[in-house]
């Protein structure tokens, strides 16, 4: 009996909201004779004004969530002639004096950075980088260096560096929405160029330019680490430890074609948008597949924009890095010194990597390269004060030296090729 009741009660409220929507279709349909659909779409929605909310617009009165991300804003620098740049600096333990030369050496006023040394860090190092980034007047006067205070656990062959950088440029995307590029760097990088350098060189190309070293050619990675499934212990745990494996393995898969490349990179602020905003299924899809995937952060921005038609050609293969590799190459490159001084220079790269803390070639950088000295900024038009740099002038005034014309060679080899469709997503 009790049972049957319940039944009735819960039929009842059943019963009578089919009526009401009855009711109300029936009344839609008379009236539309007589008043237009979106007229008659908001009396229906406006008996219910707690549950439901349609912004209505001149233009479209379509409803779904497609049309919401067509009103996104798309960024444009078409108001200025010098681009922006926005860095992520990651490091991890006992990288605190290295990331602290690396900001100091790629710091530009007009520009934006964030900073982050990692879970393995210990609370000390991690202390020591904010108290200095608080007692830096520049810093602290001009407001664009930001550090993650909040560690992430990151493993360099996992998930969790790819999570790393995603979490930056959604910080940078949130703070600002004026820059251009995005520039991924780790504590182990140095600049070959100044920042004036790097900005006068691009402040002629197109801004939708990614600068991402791929290629769909896996050879043996297809079998090393599109097929095996790992698993990353920093997506869980708080203390550092390697990837580990499971079973069984997978197939390549067929809905996207896989590439792999450079872990450093150069991203547009349309693309960086893509991946955070992911609107359509794809980058959701891909950060769900390399979840598993061995050294993922070598192939899921290279992945994601060659399967994404409207990025395709955007692509320039190279990622502004002189890196010197084994044949084949191994996980890690060689660590650079005096004697790759040359090549360094030869290359036109923007930035190299790995070096070791003040290993004299860092020394060489600086004096030859930067101009910089006493381990102060890299001096740019923007500099003023006595010391110099010790005040921000006009951090539009570019000064581009040597570094700028070695770059400009290089992009103007790398954008020309890319025009005739060489090398992009092949």
């Amino acid at each position: 009996m009790v049972s049957l009741n319940m039944e009735k009660t819960c039929a009842n409220p059943l019963a009578i909201t089919f009526i009401i929507c009855f009711f109300l279709l029936g009344t839609s349909i008379n009236m539309t004779l007589i008043f237009p659909f979106h007229t008659i779409t908001s009396i229906i929605f406006s008996i219910f004004p707690s549950y439901i909310t349609i912004t209505n617009n001149q233009h479209s009165n379509s409803y779904f969530v497609e049309s919401k991300i067509n009103q996104i804003p798309q960024y444009n620098n078409n108001n200025r002639s010098i681009p922006r740049f926005a860095y992520l600096i990651s490091g991890s333990k006992g990288d605190l004096e290295k990331l602290w030369r690396c900001l100091r050496s790629i710091y530009h006023p007009w520009n934006y950075y964030v900073v982050h040394l990692d879970l393995e860090s210990n609370v000390q190092e991690r202390l020591e980088l904010a108290l200095r980034l608080k007692k830096d007047e520049i810093y602290t006067k001009v407001g664009n260096v930001y550090m993650i205070s909040k560690a992430n656990m990151v493993t360099y062959r996992g998930p969790t560096m790819v999570a790393n950088t995603l979490h930056a440029c959604a910080i940078l995307l949130e703070k600002h929405k004026d820059w251009d590029w995005f520039i991924n760097l780790s504590a182990s990088d140095y600049p070959l160029v100044t920042q004036d350098d790097l900005l006068y060189t691009f402040s002629d190309l197109k801004s939708d330019l990614n600068f991402i070293e791929h290629t769909s050619e896996l050879g043996w990675k297809e079998a090393k680490r599109a097929m095996p499934l790992i698993i990353d212990p920093g997506l869980y745990k708080t203390t550092k430890s390697d990837i580990f494996w499971v079973t069984p393995k997978r197939h390549v898969p067929t809905a996207f074609k896989l590439f792999t490349g450079s872990a450093w990179m150069i991203l547009s602020h349309a693309f960086v948008e893509y991946c955070i905003w992911g609107w359509d299924n794809l980058p959701r899809n891909l950060l769900l597949y390399y979840s598993n995937f061995v050294s993922s952060p070598e192939g899921y921005f290279q992945t994601v924009v060659c399967n994404a038609p409207e990025f395709t050609s955007t692509v320039i293969n190279h990622d502004m890095h002189y890196i010197s590799w084994d044949v084949p190459p191994r996980q890690h490159p060689h660590t650079l010194t005096l004697n790759d001084t040359a090549n360094m220079i030869a290359s036109g790269a923007a930035f190299a990597r790995k070096f070791k803390q003040d290993d004299p070639v860092l020394d060489k950088i600086d004096m030859e390269l930067l101009n910089r000295s006493n381990g102060s900024f890299t001096p740019g038009g923007w500099c003023a004060g006595n010391p110099p740099c010790s005040k921000v002038g006009n951090p539009t005034k570019l000064r581009p030296g040597p570094g700028g014309q070695r770059l400009r060679r290089l992009i103007d080899e790398l954008v020309f090729s890319a025009k005739y469709g060489q090398n992009q997503c092949s």
